[in-house]
C-alpha cells in the first residue's frame, strides 16, 4: 500500500501542477499585460513584457476616474453586504426557532429564488425604479442586490442555526430574556462565522457584479469600478493594456480584504453544509 502511495504522488503532482497552470495562467497573463503597451500586447498577447510600462497605471486610473468609482463600489458593497447579512440573520432566525405558517415551503421559496436568474426581471424592474424614482440611484441598486443575494445567504446562516443547540436559548428565557435579547445576546456571537461569511460573499459579488450596475447606473458619478472598464472603448478598439492595468487596480482591494479575512471566510464555508 505504501508502495503504491509512493508510485501515486508523482502522478498526483503533475495534475496538482496542471490544474493549478490552468486556474493561475490566464491571471498571469492579464497581470502581465497590464505592464505592456498596446502594440507590445498585439504583437506578444501571451509573454512577458519587454519592458515595464508602469505609466498604464496612471493613465488607467485617471481616465476612468478610479478614485471615484472605487468609492462608489466602496459604499455599495459595504451597504450589500450589512443589508444582507441583516436580512439573512433575521429570516434565518425565523425559520429555525419561530413557528412560522408554511414550514417547508420557505425553504423551497428560497431555493426557487436563488436559482431564478435575475434577466427574467430586469424590463419590469426598470420600469418600476423609474416610477419610483430608484433608478440611476446607489440606493435602487443596493435594494436589488439584498433581493438577489440573500436567499443563499439565509440557506447558509440557517445550517449554523440548526447546528446550534438551543439549550442556551433556553436558559435566557428562563432567566427573562425577550425573543430579541435571546438573538442578540445568545444567538448572534455564536453564529458570527455564518454573518461574516454571508456579509463577505455577498459584498464581494456587489462589488464585481456588472449586469445590473450598467443597466440601473448610467451617471457616471454613481457608477461602480465594475464599469470604469468601458472607459477604455474607443469605438470598435479596446486598448488592453489599460483595461488590464485598470483590472489589477479593481482586485487590488479584493485581495487584500481575502487575505485579511480568509480563515473567517472558509470556516463559514466549511463548517456547516447548506441543510434543507
Amino acid at each position: 500500500m505504501g508502495t503504491a502511495s509512493r508510485r501515486a504522488q508523482p502522478v498526483s503532482w503533475i495534475v496538482l501542477g496542471l490544474l493549478a497552470l490552468y486556474a493561475l495562467g490566464p491571471l498571469l497573463v492579464f497581470a502581465f499585460n497590464a505592464f505592456k503597451s498596446a502594440r507590445e500586447i498585439d504583437s506578444n498577447p501571451l509573454g512577458l513584457p519587454q519592458s515595464f510600462s508602469w505609466g498604464n497605471f496612471a493613465v488607467a486610473w485617471e481616465q476612468a476616474h478610479m478614485g471615484g468609482a472605487l468609492l462608489n463600489s466602496l459604499v455599495i458593497a459595504v451597504a450589500t453586504a450589512a443589508g444582507v447579512a441583516l436580512i439573512a440573520t433575521m429570516a434565518a432566525y425565523a425559520m429555525t426557532r419561530l413557528d412560522l405558517p408554511g414550514g417547508g415551503a420557505w425553504i423551497l421559496w428560497l431555493l426557487v429564488s436563488s436559482s431564478l436568474p435575475i434577466q427574467l426581471f430586469l424590463v419590469p424592474l426598470v420600469s418600476w425604479w423609474s416610477t419610483l424614482g430608484l433608478y440611476n440611484q446607489p440606493i435602487g441598486l443596493i435594494i436589488i442586490y439584498w433581493a438577489v443575494y440573500s436567499p443563499f445567504a439565509t440557506l447558509l446562516v440557517r445550517a449554523f442555526l440548526i447546528g446550534m443547540p438551543k439549550e442556551y436559548e433556553e436558559a435566557a428565557r428562563l432567566d427573562g430574556a425577550g425573543e430579541l435579547g435571546v438573538f442578540a445576546r445568545i444567538v448572534l456571537p455564536m453564529i458570527r462565522p455564518a454573518v461574516l461569511t454571508a456579509a463577505l460573499v455577498s459584498g464581494l459579488q456587489a462589488y464585481n457584479e456588472f449586469m445590473l450596475a450598467v443597466t440601473f447606473i448610467q451617471d457616471r458619478d454613481f457608477q461602480p469600478v465594475a464599469l470604469s472598464l468601458y472607459s477604455f472603448q474607443q469605438g470598435f478598439t479596446t486598448d488592453w493594456s489599460l483595461v488590464s492595468a485598470a483590472g489589477l487596480l479593481m482586485a487590488l482591494p479584493v485581495v487584500v480584504l481575502f487575505l485579511t479575512m480568509q480563515r473567517t471566510f472558509i470556516d463559514g464555508y466549511v463548517s456547516r453544509g447548506i441543510a434543507v
